[in-house]
């Protein structure tokens, strides 16, 4: 998910994906473990928007506390 995308999501929303983008990592790391590869390009991204998501979350947060 592109980061113009996520900014365009409420507060609200932007939790909820990230909850949800913790399940599905727990799923690829299991996948992973068992030792499917398909998972490893999954996880990366996943990584990926989820970092993106925390970051516009913290930017969310610094600009409320000013």
């Amino acid at each position: 998910m592109k980061a113009s995308k996520i900014r365009e999501l409420d507060t609200n929303e932007v939790a909820a994906q990230l909850k949800e983008q913790e399940e599905q990592a727990f799923r690829l790391r299991l996948q992973l473990g068992m030792g499917q590869a398909d998972g490893l390009k999954k996880y990366r991204a996943l990584r990926k928007d989820r970092a993106r998501m925390l970051t516009i979350q913290r930017e969310r947060a610094l600009a409320a506390s000013k």
